[in-house]
């Protein structure tokens, strides 16, 4: 990091995800006008980075994932219309058991300054949900959608990471690195001594999927300690996560050790024990109130991006 932004810390809020549904949260957006809001809130409330995903917006599929062009397309002009710097990161994680394919055909569609790529394969298990009784589904492929991941396998072999660089590279997005497991930090050395990475790779520590690494304060460092053993301690640019009610301590410990942080209801749908966030910019809000008593100052759009490697847009 630079000199004038080595204290700052940037936010990245993770707006509705693929993994969560309607019937977990009332609060969760779904449709295009009200992910850009949770965005645009988001960003208002200190986030510098935005990371989205689409769901459909209406009919019997009403909240299932989606890479349809139009919903992105509203997700992003909407945004834009009243925020102009923020980053905005696609995914191309995409949704359960979608292709290699379809999952990076966003990224030369809109061509963003940041996109997460995830750095290898895992077991990827959200099946045990099912197993609450007090579920209430409210649309009939949620409970499929959900039980078929106790056979799903989130693939991201080596030739799907050359081939999602390669796009990447050709578009001129920045990847974020998804690190779901120890693993992956040797994946991204792979890719950076195949020379498929541009400059300072960028690393999400991703805890809490069943099948992957747990979330805790102590995998967030022990994660750090392999990137930096792996990589070299100044020679990546990291942040954190933790799902579900580990996304705070996670978040925390990974700013007090240097890092960055994600929050959002792609992660966690609630802002304390029982209480339901009733938006994205109410859990960047609380990170906010941390980082202001631990004296870091929160990062703008282009402190991030300078952070990163991006274009800062203000010079």
């Amino acid at each position: 990091m630079g000199s004038k932004t080595s204290k700052k810390r940037i936010i990245t809020a993770s707006i509705t995800g693929s993994i969560n549904l309607p019937c977990m949260s009332p609060y969760l957006p779904v449709t295009p006008k009200d992910i850009a809001r949770n965005a645009i809130d988001a960003a208002n409330a200190g986030a510098a980075s935005v990371h989205i995903h689409a769901r459909v917006p209406e009919g019997p599929d009403y909240g299932l994932p989606s890479t349809e062009k139009e919903y992105f397309q509203e997700i992003i002009d909407r945004i834009r219309t009243e925020n102009k710097d923020v980053i905005i990161s696609i995914t191309t994680g995409g949704g359960v058991r979608m292709s290699v394919e379809e999952r990076a055909s966003v990224i030369p569609m809109f061509k963003p300054e940041l996109g997460s790529l995830n750095a290898g394969s895992i077991n990827w298990g959200v099946f045990q949900v099912t197993e609450n009784p007090n579920m209430k589904y409210q649309y009939e492929w949620e409970k499929p959608y959900l039980a078929n991941t106790k056979s799903y396998v989130f693939k991201n072999s080596f030739e799907d990471l050359e081939g999602m660089l390669k796009i990447f590279n050709e578009n001129g997005t920045k990847p974020e690195l998804e690190c779901y497991d120890v693993g992956h930090i040797y994946n991204v050395k792979w890719m950076k001594d195949q020379g498929l990475l541009k400059g300072k790779p960028y690393i999400q520590f991703c805890t809490g999927i069943l099948g992957a690494a747990g979330a805790s304060p102590e995998t967030i460092m022990m994660l750090k300690e392999t990137a930096d053993r792996v990589l070299g301690a100044d020679q990546y640019i990291f942040s954190s996560f933790g799902a579900g009610k580990m996304e705070f301590p996670c978040v925390f410990q990974s700013l007090l050790i240097g890092g960055h942080c994600r929050v959002g209801m792609e992660d966690n749908l609630y802002l304390s024990k029982g209480v339901l966030a009733k938006s994205n910019a109410e859990l960047v809000e609380k990170v906010v109130k941390f980082m202001d008593m631990m004296d870091y100052p929160v990062a703008s759009p282009d402190d991030a991006r300078e952070i990163i490697g991006l274009e800062v847009k203000s010079k």
